[in-house]
């Protein structure tokens, strides 16, 4: 079956899609969040990615340049591929179009050759994860599974751009991701092996949570989640519902709310106070919050005001309890706004001491270690060259250089880059 863009009744995470007798799901791969969207499927055989471009005639004419787009579909893939891969890739369209291109060609079978020693590297093994997982918290749960806010294949818009970068930025962080609903929260509580959770979307969608936020049995156990040690990271609106005098019903946890009009004769100036926090570690300059959901204010002393932006408070972290959480107005995706969200999980876990395991330095690098077969690789998400260090831990790390676009494996034994291979026609 190709993976549609609607599928009602046949919702490629239901729980009776295993049951229909498909042996494979093939779909067309915009970004990292879509070739996960078909990798995670369960119950299948075998998925397969339908890579970019297509070859059609918007993209092949005299002049075009198809190799530009296959490298950067790639780059794109490859982070997600690294966590949870699919077993096959393809393209689609009309072969005597690519047939005009040579470099395409050339392109396209040396990408070929670097999944294929990725996929037979990896063998069936999982990358190195931290021991707690993430949560992604929404009205759909896993019945939506990497589709937040997905609209035609990744396509680029204005309303949604902001949100589809945390999922576009999870699809390739080093960690175990779930989705979770306020009905499974109710049902069954908060699993004992998630660290994190995050609610991302604007306020009244089901990707926020509407009216569930009125409802105090998922607040008090939210809150008691946190409370006794969990982490919880709210984008744009998260908890969003005006009840009982306060618009983000987590604000205490949060240290942030949203002003609606209510509070302006007492609302106080912001200022950064803790813009060397963690979570910025390894950035050159202000993060971008896309389009930054305003009036956001402090609503605690010990709040954290890492980044202001145009006057409202733009990134800022709390301690409640013994957990703590990190608000963001939003997050387009980019490199550097991956790190953040990387740092951000560690530092909600209250693991940040165990982040160096397995860690590129360069926000333009990662790394995946397949602890199994004792393979692991390092990427540049990038098009220029870039020197990364990459941590085994705290104390071990080598440095690295990356062509642009390029990767490099090592032995996990030994650290060295003695038995590296080297794909690519970057």
């Amino acid at each position: 079956m190709f993976l549609g863009d609607n599928w009602i009744g046949t919702e490629p995470y239901g729980d009776l899609f295993p049951s229909t007798g498909l042996d494979a799901v093939v779909g067309s791969v915009g970004n990292g969040a879509t070739l996960r969207m078909i990798s995670d499927i369960p119950g299948m055989k075998y998925t397969e990615g339908r890579f970019l471009p297509y070859f059609f005639p918007d993209v092949f004419y005299e002049g075009g340049n198809p190799t530009a787009e296959a490298i950067d579909n790639w780059v794109k893939a490859r982070r997600a591929i690294l966590r949870k891969p699919v077993d096959r890739i393809g393209y689609g369209g009309y072969l005597s179009l690519a047939a005009s291109f040579p470099d395409f060609i050339t392109c396209v079978e040396q990408i070929g050759e670097e999944f294929r020693t990725l996929y037979d590297r990896m063998n069936g093994t999982k990358a190195y994860t931290p021991k707690f997982k993430v949560a992604v918290l929404n009205s759909w749960g896993k019945l939506r599974s990497w589709q937040t806010t997905m609209v035609a294949h990744a396509l680029w818009y204005k309303k949604i751009y902001s949100y589809l970068g945390m999922l576009e930025s999870l699809s390739g962080l080093a960690v175990d991701v779930e989705f979770i609903s306020f009905d499974d929260v109710l049902e069954s509580g908060i699993p004992e092996d998630i660290g994190v959770i995050l609610n991302a979307g604007d306020a009244g969608t089901a990707w926020s949570g509407d009216d569930y936020w009125a409802n105090e049995a998922i607040i008090a156990c939210l809150k008691q989640f946190v409370y006794n040690g969990g982490g919880f990271i709210g984008i744009g609106e998260p908890s969003a519902f005006m009840h009982q005098g306060r618009f983000f019903q987590m604000s205490d946890v949060l240290g942030v709310d949203k002003e609606i009009g209510y509070t302006l004769s007492y609302t106080k100036y912001d200022q950064e106070n803790t813009s060397d926090h963690f979570i910025m570690g390894g950035q050159v300059k202000p993060i971008d919050c896309g389009e930054k959901v305003e009036f956001i204010r402090s609503v605690s002393e010990q709040t954290q005001i890492i980044q202001m932006q145009r006057g409202d408070i733009a990134v800022a972290a709390n301690s409640f309890g013994k957990g703590r959480s990190v608000y963001i107005a939003g997050l387009p995706y980019s490199p550097a706004n991956s790190r953040l969200l990387l740092r951000s999980i560690y530092w909600a876990a209250s693991a940040e001491n165990e982040m160096l395991t397995w860690y590129c330095d360069n926000v333009e690098t990662e790394c995946a270690v397949y602890l199994e077969t004792g393979w692991g690789v390092v990427i540049n998400n990038s098009l220029d060259p870039q020197r990364t260090k990459l941590y085994k831990n705290a104390e071990s790390y080598i440095e690295v250089e990356l062509k642009p676009g390029g990767h490099e494996w090592f032995r996990v034994d030994s650290l060295t880059n003695s038995s590296i291979n080297k794909f690519g026609c970057y």
